[in-house]
This record gives structure tokens, C-alpha cells and sequence, in this order.
């Protein structure tokens, strides 16, 4: 029988890696992973059309871990609010044929969007309801240069005020390092709500405004284990585990260097990240039989 790997819990986001779907599909495998989370040009932009990158995604044996990523949804009035409905299903549309668990949700950025708490969570209830019917969820992620929602525990605030069985967040360490937003409030967040953790790091200390931060999380961002926040990136990863979260870990790792390396050379310092955090980390095992637990350090 097949051992799975003990980083089993641990993905890559295609957002990661140049090339083509397949390439991006087959470098995965390759590194061990066996989960994958999707953006929608891999899909809307493959040559062969939208149902044969379906079937490509199915066929890898990968499993999906989510689709990303509707963008400035919430907070909207009227015209802009009908628009961004009609993103809206046609993104939960193309999840549920990829048998997607949730469709990401980024907090808003726009100008035009309102900062009020409880239209932002009404919006957000509306969203919810439309994906409920096709069973998927929707995680909500704090952008740390949003508008209003820019912090972890603004979106779990207005997450809990729309109060939907399906609607929960996205823990993103890129964001929550980057906003020097503090841990704490991390124990109040029902584990069961949170829908994925996305990690990266960064190369420098701080972002010093909405725009460093920006063009740092677009182009700069390295795998877990080579930026210089691993200590505080470490406490987060412990916290979100000490809190009862089981579910996924995906890599989302902007990198204008790594778009042009070869796709096994990204896949593998992927894979190196995977296995520092499951082993150091979170103190997972080896999959080999009657092997000791990894002493903690």
C-alpha cells in the first residue's frame, strides 16, 4: 500500500508556478503534494477550453483544494452590486465543476465600497446563500491593504455578524506579517470556520505603506523557512494548530523570480518548506512504520 506523505495537509497554489496546467499539474505530483489550489485563468485560459482544464485537473488525481478568487465583492450599491453578483456565480459555477471545497473571497479594496460592518456581512450572506445550494463554502480572507476589512479579526468580525453555516475565513501569514497584526486573536476564531491557512514570508523586516506591501505580496514573497519572520511565522502556525484547525495549508508564493525558474526547481523548495513545517512545526512524523515521533526541539 502507498505511505502518503506526512505534509499531506500542506498544497501549493498554481499562483506559485509559471508554465501550463499541466506542467503546473505534473511539477506538484512530482514534489509529492497531493493538493492543489486553483485560480481561475489555469482554467478560463486554457487553450482547450474550460471543460477540458477540468477534466485535466480530475485526471491529475490531484485533489482541489480551493478556487480563487473573486475580488471587491462586498460593500457595493446598485449597478456595481449586480455586476459583481454575476462574477460571483460564474466563479461558484467553475468551483463546483472542479469539485472545489470553497471559493476564496478577498476583502475589498475598492474605492466605491461602503465601510459599513453590517452591509459588508449582508453582502457577504448573500454570496454565501447563493453557494449553499451547490454545496461549497466561501472563505472570506482580510486583505492587509483593504479598505476596511485589512486585519484577520475585522473579517472574522463581519463573518460572524453574517452568521452563515458555509461562510468562514482564510488565514494568510503573508497578511497578517506583513500588518504586524498581533496572534491573540487568533483563539477566538471557531477552527471549524477557518477554511484554509495560505503561507509565505518576505525578505525584509517591514512594509512601510499599502503600496510596499502590495508590490511585496505581487512579486516578492518566498516559501516558509527562507524569509526572516520565521519565528513569528512558526508561533502563527502553532497557534492555528493548537486551536483544533485541521484542515489544509496551501503555499501562495508571488515570486517575479520564480515565474522564471524551472518548475521542478520551485516545486522542490516547495516541497522543502512542506516538510520543515510538518517535521519542526507542527512535529508531524515520518511515514515509515514504527518510526519514534520527531523529538520537540
Amino acid at each position: 500500500m502507498k505511505i502518503k506523505p506526512h505534509f499531506e495537509e500542506f498544497g501549493v497554489d498554481t499562483i506559485t508556478f509559471a508554465g501550463t496546467l499541466e506542467a503546473k499539474l505534473k511539477a506538484t505530483l512530482d514534489a509529492g503534494f497531493t493538493q492543489i489550489m486553483l485560480k481561475a485563468n489555469d482554467i478560463v485560459g486554457y487553450p482547450q477550453g474550460i471543460e477540458a482544464a477540468v477534466l485535466a485537473v480530475k485526471n491529475s488525481g490531484l485533489r482541489v483544494t480551493g478556487f480563487q478568487v473573486l475580488r471587491d465583492f462586498e460593500g457595493l450599491s446598485g449597478d456595481l452590486h449586480d455586476y459583481k453578483i454575476d462574477i460571483a456565480k460564474s466563479m461558484l459555477q467553475m468551483a463546483k465543476s472542479l469539485d472545489a471545497k470553497f471559493l476564496l473571497c478577498c476583502s475589498s479594496t475598492s474605492a466605491h465600497a461602503t465601510s459599513d460592518l453590517d452591509k459588508i456581512a449582508a453582502d457577504l450572506r448573500k454570496l454565501a446563500m447563493l453557494a449553499l445550494p451547490m454545496g461549497l463554502k466561501i472563505a472570506y480572507e482580510g486583505l492587509s491593504w483593504g479598505k476596511t476589512i485589512n486585519e484577520y479579526h475585522t473579517a472574522w468580525d463581519v463573518i460572524c455578524r453574517a452568521n452563515m453555516p458555509n461562510l468562514g475565513t482564510c488565514l494568510d501569514s503573508f497578511h497578517i506579517l506583513a500588518a504586524k497584526t498581533s496572534l491573540d486573536e487568533i483563539e477566538f476564531i471557531d477552527p471549524n470556520k477557518i477554511y484554509l491557512v495560505q503561507l509565505a514570508d518576505f525578505l525584509w523586516q517591514e512594509t512601510k505603506s499599502f503600496e510596499e506591501r502590495m508590490t511585496t505580496a505581487r512579486t516578492y514573497r518566498v516559501f516558509p523557512g527562507e524569509g526572516v519572520h520565521n519565528d513569528d511565522l512558526i508561533d502563527l502556525v502553532r497557534r492555528i494548530d493548537k486551536l483544533g484547525y485541521t484542515g489544509d495549508y496551501s503555499f501562495e508564493v508571488f515570486n517575479d523570480d520564480y515565474q522564471n525558474m524551472p518548475l521542478p526547481f520551485v516545486a522542490e523548495r516547495a516541497k522543502k518548506s512542506a516538510v520543515w513545517l510538518a517535521e519542526h512545526v507542527l512535529k508531524r512524523s515520518t511515514p515509515v512504520a514504527n518510526q519514534m515521533r520527531l523529538k520537540r526541539q
